[in-house]
């Protein structure tokens, strides 16, 4: 939602002033926010060049309207460190080691081991004060080797990306996906429950596609069969058609279509690597 603030010749002048002067960080940091608008910026350029949230942005602007310059300059009340903040370190070292799954669960944590009960909304508000914050689990596949992975990244990818940044190379990176042809549910107001003909489930479209590291241009071959190394061969002709004057490095991941004897002689005949 986009807040509409006027500013006079006058009021700029002020704001320019006061996001320097304030003897409270808070303040200038206010002042700073409604003087980049005042600049004309757009407001998701603005929390950024703040550092503020847009939640926080918006604040800014709502004080601004209800007061002013002067209600920009009202600090928050007083409030007193909560008795949770003596065992920071020492929770923060536990949490880091045993993430809780639940705010309940948190809470009976500090319960157990600190003796005081807190409430849901003061556990949930002091595990946000740590850094905490609820996200999904992810998962690492089996055989992902986490260090390999570092070392490929430094030693053998990063250079590649280095020098298409400068224009010596076009780096891709290469992966296919299998749309399924269904149709799209919605709903109607009817007197009985309506049913549309849907494809058989097994039809596809693939799509193995090419994305350019840098320009992110995307270079493609599709069908309605399947992918396989025929297909990897095409769309390497593509790319060396694209940048006949530049070396080409084509990432990709371990599926065997991919890395068969047909797809590595063509990349070799193309000098792809």
């Amino acid at each position: 939602m986009t807040i509409q603030l006027e500013f006079t010749p006058e009021i700029q002048a002020q704001l320019q002033y006061e996001r320097y002067h304030p003897p409270h960080p808070i303040v200038q940091r206010r002042m700073e926010t409604l003087w980049l608008k005042s600049q004309g910026l757009p407001q998701t350029q603005i929390a950024q060049l703040a550092g503020i949230s847009p939640h926080t942005m918006r604040e800014y602007f709502r004080l601004y309207q209800a007061g002013g310059m002067a209600r920009l300059k009202e600090l928050p009340l007083y409030h007193p460190p909560s008795d949770l903040a003596a065992h920071t370190v020492s929770w923060e070292a536990h949490f880091r080691a045993d993430p809780p799954a639940t705010i309940k669960e948190a809470q009976s944590e500090i319960e157990t081991l600190t003796g005081m009960r807190r409430s849901e909304t003061q556990v949930r508000h002091y595990l946000k004060t740590l850094g905490l914050r609820c996200r999904q689990v992810g998962m690492l596949p089996a055989k992902a080797d986490p260090e390999v992975q570092a070392t490929y990244l430094e030693t053998e990818l990063e250079p590649r990306l280095a020098e298409a940044q400068a224009g010596q190379r076009a780096v891709f990176l290469v992966d296919a996906a299998h749309f399924v042809l269904a149709p799209f549910l919605g709903f109607l107001w009817c007197f009985a429950r309506m049913f549309i003909q849907a494809p058989a489930g097994r039809q596809r479209f693939n799509v193995l596609g090419a994305l350019n590291a840098i320009t992110h241009d995307l270079v493609m071959v599709t069908n309605d069969t399947s992918i396989t190394a025929t297909e990897v061969c095409a769309l390497l002709h593509q790319l060396a058609d694209l940048h006949v004057t530049l070396p080409i490095t084509v990432v990709l991941d371990n599926a065997r279509y991919q890395k068969c004897a047909l797809v590595l002689a063509t990349a070799a005949e193309l000098h792809i690597e």
